[in-house]
């Protein structure tokens, strides 16, 4: 058995998606033009430190709160459509190498759930593991239902996963993970061919200590996924 995982932001595709969605409803007056710098100003301030994952989640989602489920739903599918020209050739190929090679590929993500489903379809990956929100009588609260997929908790959402099936992450004869954070490094650290794309200062440096393929998915790394 071999299991291929894969990270989203700045990995399978080279742009935030949180940043794609809001700009997305923002065109269809689902949210307010200014909006966009506020998320900006909060990715910001997560990425330096100063506010945690479910400040920037609650503060990204709340605002939809007053849309049923169906409108969410009828937007991912438009979300979906639009995003489609814009998934880099080289990553589709690595995906589909995987895929067709016949090893359980899986999306994890710290991008809550309902944004990253459309990027898995439009990949193809069956298997999604995301930050999942809240939520009650079919609206969203803007808050995290249960331990958000990012840092530590990555390993832990991908061991419980497989745990259902009756797996653990040893079984599998090869494993990889794609990621561009040094934030996933006990993730990358416990597959057996971690793959750096794009990475950060930190995980760069990570990567050549230990002789770790850095790759660019913008175009196909042929090395990386074998």
């Amino acid at each position: 058995m071999r299991l291929a995982l894969f990270d989203l932001d700045h990995t399978l595709i080279p742009f935030d998606s949180g940043m794609a969605w809001t700009r997305f409803l923002i065109e269809r007056d689902a949210l307010e033009p200014g909006f966009e710098a506020v998320y900006l100003a909060l990715c910001q301030q997560y990425v330096a430190g100063t506010i945690g994952i479910e400040a920037l989640h609650r503060a990204s989602v709340a605002p939809l709160a007053r849309h049923p489920h169906a409108v969410l739903a009828r937007w991912a599918q438009e979300f979906e459509m639009r995003m489609a020209p814009r998934l880099p050739a080289g990553s589709r190929a690595v995906v589909a190498r995987h895929r067709e090679a016949g090893e359980l590929c899986v999306l994890v993500t710290a991008t809550t759930r309902f944004i990253a489903e459309p990027f898995a379809r439009l990949f193809g990956i069956a298997h999604v593991l995301a930050t999942e929100a809240e939520r009650i009588d079919d609206r969203l609260t803007g808050e995290i239902d249960g331990l958000p997929c990012h840092r530590e908790h990555k390993l832990q959402r991908v061991n419980a996963w497989l745990a259902t099936a009756g797996l653990h992450l040893q079984a599998f004869e090869r494993s990889w993970f794609y990621s561009d954070s040094a934030g996933d490094l006990p993730l990358l650290q416990a597959v057996t061919h971690p793959v750096a794309v794009r990475p950060d200062a930190r995980l760069r440096a990570h990567a050549l200590q230990h002789g770790w393929p850095i790759v660019d998915m913008d175009v196909e790394p042929s090395h990386a996924a074998r």
